[in-house]
């Protein structure tokens, strides 16, 4: 399938400025904040010779990466159905064949505009992540009118670099083991940790739910499952 030539466009013209200095964590969540930087698309309709860069700043935050097979893909939601066809005819040809998903949540905190070519507003930008030391910060020089897709591409980009060591690190802990009855270890993993979550937090549970859902294996855990609602009297 042919991508627009406007979205090719975009990805070509992409460059990540100030990479992240650390990749997705493998055993928690990692929130990366991003300054997309672009020429302001109406930049072309003036006449003035003042440079101006849009700045919009953000946060991705990065799920813990699962270990997850076909069937369990079978059972989120948000894909289109192009997409859920092909994931449900995998799901009956190779059901637990293993993979690693990362799931992502973008929070886009605002926009504003500054005087001044794109190279003086980038040094100004990495001046001030330098000063405050968070390795999670990243520039991204991108395309206007289609910013979310310079954004995608960063997410591909640090998930790329990210996988070899997550899987190093799953690997060493015996965690990409899959049972006979198809669920991953790592399923069994993250299990544990969204109980103890919802035992802090009973808010939690419902995501608990729909976890044990998606692998089927809400009957085997039920009895400890309505456990933590009699707790919370």
């Amino acid at each position: 399938m042919e991508i627009d030539e406007r979205i090719k466009y975009a990805i070509i013209h992409t460059e990540v400025v100030r990479p992240p200095r650390q990749t997705l964590a493998t055993f928690g969540t990692t929130t990366i904040y991003y300054h997309i930087l672009t020429e302001p698309s109406y930049i072309e309709l003036l006449s003035s010779t003042t440079e101006e860069v849009a700045i919009r700043e953000g946060k991705v935050t990065a799920e813990i990466p699962k270990i997850v097979t076909p069937y369990y893909l079978a059972q989120l939601e948000g894909f289109g159905k192009d997409a859920k066809r092909y994931i449900e005819r995998l799901s009956q040809e190779s059901p637990h064949t293993p993979g690693i998903y990362y799931g992502y949540h973008n929070e886009l905190h605002g926009l504003s505009i500054v005087t001044g070519s794109m190279e003086a507003v980038i040094h100004r930008i990495n001046e001030k992540l330098d000063q405050e030391g968070n390795p999670l910060t990243a520039i991204i020089k991108g395309i206007d009118e289609l910013w979310d897709v310079s954004l995608l591409k960063f997410i591909a980009e640090i998930t790329e670099q990210s996988v070899r060591q997550n899987l190093s690190e799953l690997k060493g802990r015996g965690l990409l083991d899959i049972e006979q009855s198809g669920i991953t270890r790592h399923a069994r993993y993250i299990i544990e940790q969204l109980f103890r979550e919802a035992e802090r937090d009973i808010s939690r549970a419902m995501e608990l739910k729909q976890e044990l859902d998606r692998w089927d294996l809400f009957p085997e855990y039920e009895d400890r499952f309505f456990r933590l609602f009699r707790k919370g009297r």
